[in-house]
């Protein structure tokens, strides 16, 4: 498949500030021929998009992105090709939306005592209201009622001060919902572990094939925030472990200055065979 792709953004649904429908327009106009929405914890938003598309559209596949932790670090899990309606992924999306919903719940709180950011009842209500309210929202907030200049310093300096150890899916639950419910799971940005931290070398090695014992079966090796060196590295790891290879923006809106499309693919005929096997197997709408 010669097209532009781009398999990893996010709509309103999550943490994105484009809607399903400004999604799919804003892809045909760049010119993506193959894409995915990749909602955190959530599938309504591919859900939307399935119905919207039409004759002549670019090729839609159903997308997800877990985040998860374990003893080790922190991990995100995408989903490609799954069954919305599989009991797996039912009980998955429930249970990471109750934990998401106890952790918007508890850094308001936390922000309030240990800061004394407050902010309207009526701004939190419709925070809460919305389908997955996380970081940026709330980031969003500290800014209009003047707390920080920056969505990034509010995130880095107070909201990534509060943590919720116990509040995360394991890997392993992610991985094993997503091929229950007929799916591909793949590990999103894999250097990027929590916070700033980088992940290399024989660390990232060994975390790869953790992974891999718990069924992971591919890995995000075109991605917007890597250089060329990184994806290199990535791309040597697919092919030692004859992984699935997927290319991805990481595209949020506004919440983020990434360009939709810019995975650091920028010839698709130059996609791995890791990528090629990865779009004759999974399924698209």
């Amino acid at each position: 498949m010669n097209v532009k792709i781009d398999l990893h953004m996010h709509t309103t649904v999550s943490d994105g500030t484009d809607t399903p429908e400004e999604i799919l327009q804003k892809v045909k106009e760049a010119g993506i021929g193959l894409f995915s929405v990749t909602d955190h914890d959530a599938v309504k938003g591919c859900g939307i998009i399935r119905e919207v598309l039409a004759e002549g559209d670019p090729a839609f596949v159903n997308g997800v992105e877990f985040s998860c932790r374990d003893d080790e670090g922190k991990y995100h899990i995408l989903g490609y090709g799954y069954d919305p309606a599989a009991p797996s992924m039912r009980k998955l999306i429930s249970a990471s939306h109750r934990m998401r919903m106890k952790k918007i719940r508890g850094r308001l709180e936390e922000l309030r005592d240990r800061f004394g950011f407050t902010f309207p009842e009526d701004e939190i209500k419709q925070l809460l209201a919305l389908d997955n309210p996380g970081k940026p929202h709330i980031a969003n907030l500290m800014v209009k009622y003047g707390y920080t200049e920056t969505k990034e310093e509010a995130i880095k300096k107070f909201i990534n001060q509060v943590r919720f150890p116990d509040l995360f899916l394991l890997p392993e639950e992610a991985i094993r919902g997503v091929l229950e419910g007929g799916g591909i799971p793949v590990l999103a940005h894999p250097f990027y572990g929590s916070g700033d931290e980088l992940i290399l070398g024989d660390e990232m090695d060994e975390r790869l094939r953790k992974l891999l014992g718990y069924g992971l079966q591919g890995v995000e090796v075109f991605y917007s925030g890597f250089t060329t060196k990184l994806r290199n590295e990535m791309l040597g790891l697919a092919e030692r472990y004859d992984l699935y290879v997927t290319a991805g923006s990481d595209y949020h809106g506004g919440n983020k200055l990434v360009i939709l499309g810019d995975t650091g693919l920028t010839d698709p005929a130059d996609m791995p065979a890791g990528m090629q096997r990865f779009l004759n197997d999974i399924r698209k709408e």
